[in-house]
């Protein structure tokens, strides 16, 4: 999809996002984006937040490189 699309500002300063497009990206309601401003162009970019399965690789890593380094449970834990 490389169509441009028209649109326009509320009174509020909202912005629909065209459904062709929106349908496309799979855009929902309630959908988060981050937004960047300069000059005269605006970027929107979809903020997704991490699943269970991508923290679960992050351990899995992090277990991994510490057992490749040497490093001990006892090393990083500190008495309460």
């Amino acid at each position: 999809m490389t169509q441009v699309a028209i649109t326009t500002t509320s009174p509020k300063g909202q912005v629909v996002i065209p459904l062709e497009i929106r349908e496309h990206l799979k855009i929902k309601e309630g959908t988060k984006f981050a937004v960047y401003g300069s000059g005269d162009t605006i970027i929107f970019k979809r903020l997704e937040l991490p699943t269970v399965k991508d923290f679960e690789k992050i351990v899995d890593f992090g277990v991994k490189f510490a057992r490749r380094k040497g490093i001990k449970e006892k090393d990083v834990l500190e008495d309460d």
